[in-house]
């Protein structure tokens, strides 16, 4: 496999729960989590497709990507047409506010290439963005969250567009229609949805216009069923169509989206017009490392989703995970462990490549990786410490960082792939509404604080920086690299990268195939506390943990995993969290 080695600004069309990184008690957001899955969920089976397949958050964002392969478009064609239709019927997961990842797989030329499409902070942005008067923090995290202040400039439409002008088939306008359509005649609300509404999942959607009056007609949350008209988005996808993502960056769109930043009731932020036009979309190295018989690919920085998902694979691989059980308390004590360390390494090394220097190459080593895997013993590691790395002196990040986000996997009929996770952070975003969508508060995942012990954190807020991020979208290959065996992701937060890991681990170690990988009941540790999901088999390890000495929690862990398996066949095996909505479509369904 030849993996690009540009990492070039493209100047034509380039342009976890809440404390996954700080000492932030869970339980001061508990009433704000999504509800979750595990209490009476349904089933989903694995679907079988011999053309193409597409993954997505919703059912109608499926339709829509099924809808242009099936018309002869390409794996990106279909991510452009899912993203358009998300902004509308999952507005609290992603949308054209945002930002993503995106992995894109040429089965032609055997190349993988990985676009950063995350938000940038304003040029006028210093380290000190999120200090009172006296340089201490917020107390209350939604003070950082709701309100312009934590708006970055969004990237996700020109990553699109990007990949677009290189590998799509079906024309830019046209991907765009059927959401234009369907936000013009309405869309049918989903129970999910009326249920984040009902618990105010972000306090600011009812404080701030024009969100409030959108998602609170009258007072009242959006009901299940009710279908909702959104003109405005219309209004700006239409523009978007017809004359690309630049009708984004400048002129009205942008317009709208800059007054509403800085005119926000709530903490008006900094984001210029400026900022909304120099914004570029970039092509960045992939990282892959080897995992037994496979190479496993991910998003490099400011992504860490990539790196800790293989430093706990590489972890791992010293131990013979293959003859474990997936829900055994072997199994959930390594796999925490090996997590603890990943993550030590994580928040004090991992930030935007442009402004840090990462060592990757260094944490990557398998012999770092068997080193650091002889520190797990029978007993919980309580706080594991990062690794040491020469010349590199940097203090742990704090940043709080949510667990929304929604996941794209798309293969198309001529093995062309997309992995691509879109975000605009915490669940509803900064609560600023323009143009008929969210914009994100993906500033607050910088760390709140610049410096810890007179240390500069790699992840502090810089002008024009893109935040660290968990997502995870990721790509599994044979041992050369040639052949692509497995596409998946999911949104959670910080708990992304376990999620990913654990699945991967079920595809890989396990031979479950996606479906039975995705349903594996999960357990967490991002180096706080062992977290197991309640009302599966793993929350009845709970005792057996704590007598090794780990600090459990049973809760929900609402993961939103899609992913799709090439079979040796020919044929494509997706699956669909059954914690969410998403849905796995394929040329039959």
């Amino acid at each position: 496999m030849k993996r690009t080695c540009l990492a070039v600004v493209l100047l034509l069309a380039c342009g976890g729960l809440f404390g996954c990184t700080t000492d932030v008690d869970e339980s001061a957001v508990r009433d704000k989590r999504e509800p979750e899955a595990a209490t009476g969920i349904t089933a989903k089976q694995a679907v079988l497709s011999n053309d193409f397949m597409v993954a997505a958050a919703t059912p109608q964002a499926a339709a829509a990507g099924r809808a242009i392969l099936a018309e002869g478009g390409s794996a990106i064609d279909a991510a452009v047409a899912v993203q358009a239709m998300l902004t509308l019927t999952e507005p609290q997961s992603s949308g054209i506010g945002g930002g993503a990842f995106i992995l894109y797989w040429d089965n032609q030329t055997k190349q993988l290439y990985t676009i950063d499409a995350r938000e940038k902070a304003p040029m006028t942005a210093q380290p000190d963005l999120f200090l009172n008067a006296e340089g201490e923090p917020p107390e209350n995290f939604w003070d950082a969250v709701i309100g312009g202040r934590s708006v970055g400039a969004p990237g996700v439409l020109k990553g699109l567009e990007l990949a677009h002008a290189r590998w799509g088939k079906t024309p830019w306008e046209k991907l765009f229609a059927e959401t234009i359509t369907a936000a013009e005649e309405g869309f049918v609300v989903s129970p999910r949805l009326q249920r984040l509404l009902e618990m105010e999942l972000n306090p600011g959607l009812p404080q701030l216009e024009p969100a409030a009056s959108y998602f609170y007609p009258g007072g009242t949350a959006l009901q299940a069923g009710t279908v909702k008209q959104n003109p405005e988005l219309a209004w700006a996808l239409r523009l978007i169509a017809e004359q690309g993502a630049n009708a984004f960056y400048r002129g009205p769109i942008a317009e709208k989206v800059v007054t509403a930043v800085r005119s926000s009731s709530v903490s008006p932020g900094l984001l210029t017009l400026d900022d909304m036009a120099n914004y570029q979309a970039v092509v960045r190295e992939p990282v892959c490392h080897g995992y037994r018989i496979y190479t496993v690919c991910g998003m490099g920085p400011p992504s860490s989703g990539g790196l800790t998902v293989l430093q706990i694979l590489g972890i791992l691989e010293n131990f013979p995970v293959a003859n474990w059980e997936p829900d055994s308390v072997t199994t959930a004590h390594y796999f925490t462990q090996a997590s603890r360390l990943a993550f030590a390494d994580r928040n004090r090394y991992i930030a935007d490549s442009d402004y840090v220097d990462v060592p990757i190459t260094g944490m990557l080593q398998k012999s770092y990786l068997a080193e650091r895997s002889r520190l797990i013993g029978n007993r919980d590691l309580k706080k594991a410490q990062p690794g040491h790395f020469d010349s590199i002196g940097l203090a742990d990040d704090q940043s709080p960082e949510f667990p929304n986000t929604s996941h794209i996997s798309i293969v198309d009929a001529a093995g062309n792939a997309v992995s691509m996770t879109t975000s605009i952070e915490m669940g509803f975003g900064s609560a600023v509404m323009a143009s008929g969508f969210l914009l994100n508060n993906q500033l607050t995942d910088f760390s709140l604080v610049p410096r810890e012990d007179g240390r500069l954190i790699a992840n502090r807020v810089q002008a024009g920086k893109r935040p660290r991020s968990s997502m995870a979208p990721t790509m599994v290959f044979d041992a050369e690299g040639d052949d692509l065996l497995h596409v998946v992701g999911s949104p959670g937060g910080a708990r992304i990268i376990d999620y990913v890991a654990q699945t991967l681990l079920g595809l890989l170690d396990w031979k479950l195939n996606m479906q039975q990988a995705i349903d594996l009941p999960h357990v967490t540790n991002l180096n706080n506390y062992t977290a197991l999901e309640e009302n599966t088999v793993m929350a009845e390890l709970k005792g057996k943990l704590e007598s090794k000495g780990h600090n459990v929690r049973v809760t929900d862990l609402n993961s939103g995993l899609h992913g799709i398996s090439l079979l040796p066949g020919g044929q494509l095996l997706g699956g669909a969290d059954p914690r969410r909505e998403g849905v796995a479509l394929g040329e039959n369904e």
